[in-house]
């Protein structure tokens, strides 16, 4: 073997690091940034406040990362979380007005919203698989469908719980253990949940098998209608969890909510190292990606560096960088 034979597969390994460890030296970077800009940014009150803000997007997030692993994508969930939260916030009110401040009203409200999440999900899955038409298509008709709908549900204003379901409901959001809020736990365990299915699950192995080659991936006895099915049903009902973590947070839905959070979760996705045309994809990357997000926001909050008004612009270019990279090196095991 001579020496410039030897010298590729080292050059190759070393490619293959920086792009995994790339996402985590960025997310190291912004913090030093952050620490240098604003005394405030390592607050324990800040810190919690961006992970706390940051969760919904993980939640969903998590659950994109299997639908592009497999080939697809999502345009509807900033669309879909709007629609699920009025449908969410009037169930409880007309239980309200019949059971009362109760527990069971705010667990009832808890499942409508995940099978109203699941539903809609299993909808998109439903006309991507069955009826053959492109995720794109698909995604972007329901994207208007669900933010009309949220607008008519709330006669073009805003759909709100009542005050005192709303104060005994808002400890989903605000309380925690020891500290940590439940939002911030919750996204954690999704997070570990996603990984472990991601890496060590048939589901997680399908999943990138379809979207490296849809073809050899039948060929080779995958369910691939049923796997991308499943994809979208579980981000559907992610979306459904997203929801119940954010409604006590403010305690109410317009047509203005959850806007852009399709853009922020596809943008963690891609960061994080998963390929937008599918067949790798890494779940702890995109919660790094996640991460990203929201430091740069929060840096832009904090400071008068830059304007904060120009942090989907930041977001957008550092989507085309990530795509970038992707097309000029190889994904990272």
């Amino acid at each position: 073997m001579t020496d410039a034979t030897a010298k590729k597969p080292a050059a190759r390994r070393s490619s293959v690091n920086l792009q995994a460890i790339g996402p985590v030296v960025a997310l190291i970077v912004l913090v030093l940034i952050g620490i240098s800009l604003s005394d405030n940014f390592l607050s324990y009150a800040n810190v919690t406040n961006v992970l706390a803000r940051s969760a919904f997007i993980g939640i969903i997030a998590v659950g994109m990362t299997f639908v592009i692993t497999a080939g697809g994508l999502d345009l509807s969930v900033g669309s879909m979380a709007a629609f699920v939260a009025g449908v969410m916030i009037i169930a409880m009110n007309a239980m309200t007005e019949r059971m009362g401040v109760t527990l069971p009203v705010v667990l009832l409200g808890m499942l409508i919203a995940l099978f109203s999440g699941f539903a809609a999900g299993m909808i998109n899955g439903l006309l991507i698989t069955r009826a053959g038409i492109e995720a794109f298509i698909v995604t972007l008709g329901t994207m208007g469908i669900y933010r009309s709908l949220i607008t008519w549900l709330a006669d073009g204003g805003t759909l709100s719980i009542g005050y005192q379901m709303g104060e005994f409901y808002r400890p989903v959001y605000y309380g925690g253990i020891a500290g940590i809020s439940w939002p911030i736990i919750v996204f954690a365990l999704v997070a570990i949940i996603g990984e472990i299915a991601m890496r060590h699950t048939a589901f997680g192995r399908h999943c990138a098998a379809i979207g490296s080659n849809e073809k050899v991936a039948r060929y080779s006895s995958v369910a691939v209608l049923r796997v991308r099915l499943i994809t979208y049903a579980l981000l559907g009902l992610l979306v459904g969890l997203a929801v119940v973590m954010y409604v006590p947070r403010l305690g109410s839905a317009s047509s203005a909510t959850g806007l852009l959070w399709e853009l922020e979760a596809i943008a963690a996705v891609i960061i994080g190292g998963t390929l937008l045309k599918g067949g790798f994809g890494r779940v702890w990357g995109t919660v790094v990606g996640v991460l990203i997000l929201s430091l740069i926001g929060n840096i832009l909050n904090l400071t008068d560096f830059v304007s904060p008004y120009l942090n989907g612009a930041i977001q957008g270019v550092v989507i085309i960088l990530a795509v970038v990279l992707q097309r000029n090196t190889g994904p990272a095991r």
